[in-house]
């Protein structure tokens, strides 16, 4: 499709121009479409101050540009005061006509899929991605007064309200399911008015209103600008019908966090290059057990990237269904990285990394857990034996004694790794991004460690 076309016949009036900063926060400009012509797809729009964007850049060098990608073109199903709406996803540009900027996270992932195109392989990748709808969100920090409210979407309230189970929610029907109507919603947007394949959703384990939309599989690239119009689609949809959404790992204590599992194959000339029908364990070739060596391997410092939040560290905790450990299994979900066998002679074989959490920049964590595997397939890492018991029931030193790593317990401790374990990441990232990335998260770090939580109020207060 010709957007300029499509801007002209639609009568569209106004273009959303998004894209992610750093840490993986979505930002848009809206500017009129007589801004948007031929041009602009070359060598972008110059509406972009970098330095008030987190990790973008420095004020000596703010002006950036925002170059829109024809692909992500879609007209908005909401207007705009009564005035239509397209967006565009936008790669950032560098000032002066200088390219790519060496910090824009999307132009991490086209990197890495240039490289794999050089040699004819291309990276499928595939979403399961866990978030929490609520009615209500409240937060006042002010003096010693700290109060936190959330109001569940699922709060057992007036007589057409259901009792629930702790921990109960997994697959729950309506009319049990109070989030049904709005997860079809976001659904259907995401696959009439942005192209988007959901292949299923459903209510998940937490019962404060926790569900999944699984995104099927595309290139790298593109799964990652479907996870950030996933984002962008479920708030818009959830803020219509007076609710609001959340992709914050752990928002609820005792309960299940949200995670994002990750599922990867390479394939060449139409071949699925981690799909061996003569490997009796898992269907699974020599070239895919090295990419999950790669994965255990990095599995730390990756650790950083897919996991980025103070709050991902909430959720990785054992008990929750969070895998902590980096072993590796065909069908074993307390494993960090799992290789589905849901039926013989699956030709769509796939490895699918458990650890990371929705608050990811998308951009970074396809890119970081895809790199981390290459380097697996380079080395010819060995991932060790499978391991399909429970990693949960085993004692610290039966799980000491066969190797078994464990996953970092804070951001602090998962950055320490990054900066010791990145050199599989610089030719995809860069240097410059890597340290931008590990400034922002050790200022994040530094900032929250100041805050008392509520739950300290209750543990401390009467010492």
């Amino acid at each position: 499709m010709d957007p300029l076309s499509a801007i002209r016949d639609r009568g569209i009036k106004w273009v959303e121009l998004q894209f992610m900063d750093v840490p993986g926060f979505i930002h848009c400009v809206v500017v009129s479409s007589k801004e948007v012509d031929e041009g602009c797809f070359r060598n972008g729009i110059g509406k972009l101050d970098g330095s008030s964007v987190a990790g973008l850049s420095e004020v000596s060098e703010s002006d950036l540009n925002l170059i829109p990608d024809p692909e992500t073109f879609a007209v908005l199903p909401w207007d705009s005061c009564g005035e239509r709406t397209c967006r565009f996803i936008c790669d950032v540009g560098a000032t002066m006509g200088g390219g790519r900027h060496a910090r824009d996270p999307r132009g991490a992932a086209r990197r890495l899929e240039e490289h794999l195109a050089d040699s004819g392989v291309e990276a499928r990748v595939a979403a399961e991605v866990e978030f929490f709808i609520f009615d209500g969100f409240e937060v006042r920090v002010k003096g010693f007064e700290q109060v936190v409210k959330i109001r569940s979407a699922e709060a057992p309230e007036g007589p057409a309200s259901y009792a629930y189970k702790f921990k109960g929610g997994y697959y729950i029907p309506l009319p049990i399911d109070t989030t049904y109507e709005l997860r079809a919603e976001i659904a259907r947007v995401l696959g009439e008015s942005f192209g988007i394949s959901v292949e299923a959703h459903h209510h998940e384990v937490a019962v404060g209103g926790q569900v999944e939309v699984n995104i099927r599989h595309d290139t790298l690239l593109r799964t990652a600008d479907n996870i950030l119009t996933l984002k962008y689609v479920a708030k818009r949809v959830a803020a219509r019908r007076g609710r609001c959404v959340t992709f914050m790992p752990k928002p609820i204590p005792y309960d299940n966090g949200s995670g994002m599992h990750v599922h990867q194959s390479l394939w060449k000339d139409g071949e699925n290059l981690f799909y061996d029908p003569s490997d009796e364990y898992a269907e699974l070739s020599q070239l895919g057990r090295y990419y999950i060596g790669g994965l255990i391997e990095h599995g730390r410092s990756l650790s950083a990237i897919v996991s980025p939040t103070v709050n991902s560290y909430r959720r990785l905790i054992p008990g929750y269904e969070a895998p902590v450990y980096l072993v590796w299994s065909r069908g074993n979900r307390s494993a960090a990285i799992r290789v589905p066998v849901y039926r013989r002679g699956d030709r769509d074989k796939r490895v699918e990394f458990r650890p990371p959490d929705p608050s990811a920049n998308p951009y970074l964590a396809l890119t970081a857990i895809v790199a981390a595997g290459l380097d697996g397939i380079r080395r010819k890492i060995e991932p060790g034996d499978p391991v399909d018991r429970n990693v949960y029931h085993m004692s610290e030193a039966e799980r000491r004694r066969l190797g078994i790593k464990e996953l970092p317990r804070s951001l602090d401790e998962a950055l320490d790794e990054l900066e010791s374990d990145h050199d599989y990441l610089k030719p995809y990232f860069g240097s410059d991004l890597i340290e931008a990335f590990i400034e922002v998260k050790r200022e994040e770090v530094k900032r929250l460690a100041s805050y008392p939580s509520p739950a300290e109020f209750i543990e401390y207060f009467n010492i």
